[in-house]
């Protein structure tokens, strides 16, 4: 399984089918499309296929989740969902060091390349919530964020362990 799709599904669990919460700003969503940022796509008719396409494409390769260490790949995807691909990589630029223009490039991955993932997923993870409670939509939305974000840390920092883990030695 690539890692996109192991990180999209857990993104499409946590997301859920059709809601339309009248104190969400993204109005109707499926599958955490929402019709506010795509005004021009039947919310309803949306697929998973359609769902996963749009975030390979939007979120995903905004993110270069395939150049992110593993475990970190998920939490900025599933704050992307969530907060927009630019803020997550706003957040991720900012526990690196670097300036946080919201883009990807090399200077950001060098920034992280060679710090243990699963520190880079804990800072993450804490500067995520930060940003959720400044929210003006903290009190309605907040203690689900909260949950969320703690359900992909623990899933990132699994996924970090096992990838570091080394691979049985065959025997003789």
């Amino acid at each position: 399984m690539s890692r996109f799709h192991r990180c999209i599904d857990f993104v499409l669990l946590e997301e859920g089918g059709l809601v339309n919460h009248p104190k969400d700003p993204g109005k109707l969503t499926k599958f955490g499309i929402s019709q506010r940022s795509y005004p021009r796509l039947d919310i309803r008719r949306l697929t998973v296929a359609d769902a996963k396409a749009i975030y390979q494409r939007d979120f995903w390769d905004r993110i270069r989740g395939d150049a992110l260490p593993v475990g970190l790949d998920l939490v900025v995807l599933d704050m992307a969902v969530n907060a927009g691909a630019v803020r997550a990589v706003q957040l991720l630029q900012q526990i690196a060091g670097v300036a946080d223009d919201g883009h990807i490039g090399p200077i950001t991955l060098a920034a992280i390349q060679g710090r243990p993932p699963a520190d880079l997923i804990e800072a993450y993870s804490r500067l995520r919530l930060t940003y959720y409670r400044s929210l003006k939509h903290w009190p309605t939305f907040g203690e689900g964020w909260e949950a969320r974000a703690q359900r992909s840390r623990q899933m990132a920092l699994a996924l970090a362990l096992d990838h570091a883990r080394p691979l049985p030695e065959a025997s003789a």
